[in-house]
């Protein structure tokens, strides 16, 4: 199952030539989440991936840079005829906030859902959970974990035929929780391996809620608002600096940290130094870049520059083009 994420903007309050604001893609399978959507966010996608049907969309707080967008990408979708049902989760206020911001954009045909989260809550997804965290911001936020099932353990198949298995459908049946005279998955599959989990903070000071949850999480997506010279100024409007953000994944264990919500006040050169020299594992993505998230025993997370992905996919077809009709 693929798992990646697609930095649809990684500026902070401020959109600058090169970064939109707020807005990331979680794709697993054929799902396609939305996690905030600043203004500015449909045209981003419009211009990378393109306007994909959305399964749903979180938001992790209020402010405006995280939802300014979504009125209008709503309205396009009605435009588009969307048929599908469409829930918007997020924090307490996000019922009256949408209501009145429809009564300006214009209210949608396909069903739209609100839903207000609370921190405990769990919703249950096919083979994963999102999970929303409180984080240290001025106005009520929520980081989010999504965190795939417990994986059945590696099949072996030797063991399968000496305990008087046919290879072949006997060894799929068992493998999908079947006995088969006498012989069950407890005999053949090794012990279960842990799914994905990804982190990410939305707009936080520092956090020990969000230190716990993001507990050898393959990948941390953490707001670097301000350098560690204005570290009073970050713990003033409920941000984080990119030491403090580094700091925090090195003591949750993280495979991987993705620093975003960059201020336009710093060269972003200097977030990345300050990062690295506490948690090496550190990227600064870009906006449409991607982090691609494998299983476990096939390799690390690693971050795909948007421009590299371009030039990949033009050497996959350049031999087709070469080679004619």
């Amino acid at each position: 199952m693929d798992l990646s994420l697609f930095f649809a903007g990684t500026a902070g309050s401020i959109p600058s030539a090169r970064r939109g604001l707020p807005a990331l893609l979680v794709r697993r399978g054929a799902d396609r989440i939305l996690f905030d959507c600043g203004e500015g966010t449909q045209r981003q996608l419009v211009a990378s991936v393109g306007l994909t049907e959305l399964t749903e969309v979180f938001l992790t707080h209020l402010h405006a840079d995280h939802w300014l967008g979504l009125p209008g990408l709503l309205k396009t979708f009605d435009l588009r005829g969307r048929e599908r049902p469409l829930t918007v989760y997020g924090p307490r206020g996000l019922r009256d906030l949408l209501l009145l911001a429809l009564r300006a954009a214009g209210r949608v045909a396909f069903e739209l859902e609100v839903a207000e989260l609370e921190s405990g809550d769990v919703l249950l997804r096919d083979g994963y959970r999102i999970a929303p965290v409180p984080v240290a911001h001025r106005v009520p936020a929520f980081g989010y974990v999504l965190f795939e099932d417990r994986r059945p353990g590696v099949f072996d198949p030797v063991a399968a035929q000496r305990l008087g298995l046919v290879p072949g459908p006997e060894f799929g049946r068992v493998q999908h929780g079947e006995t088969i005279r006498g012989v069950g998955p407890e005999h053949v599959l090794g012990p279960p391996r842990p799914g994905r989990k990804i982190v990410l903070s939305g707009d936080t000071g520092r956090c020990e809620t969000l230190r716990i949850a993001a507990h050898e999480a393959d990948v941390l997506v953490h707001e670097a608002t301000f350098a560690e010279e204005e570290r009073e100024r970050a713990a003033e409007t409920g941000h984080s600096t990119a030491s403090q953000a580094a700091a925090l994944a090195r003591a949750a264990d993280v495979k991987l940290l993705a620093l975003n919500h960059f201020s336009t006040r710093y060269p972003v050169g200097i977030l990345r130094d300050e990062a690295r020299a506490v948690f090496a594992r550190t990227v600064l993505p870009r906006d449409f870049d991607t982090i691609e998230i494998p299983l476990p025993e096939r390799g690390e997370p690693h971050l795909i520059h948007w421009e590299g992905r371009a030039e990949a996919e033009r050497e996959a077809v350049r031999p087709l083009v070469e080679r004619g009709p």
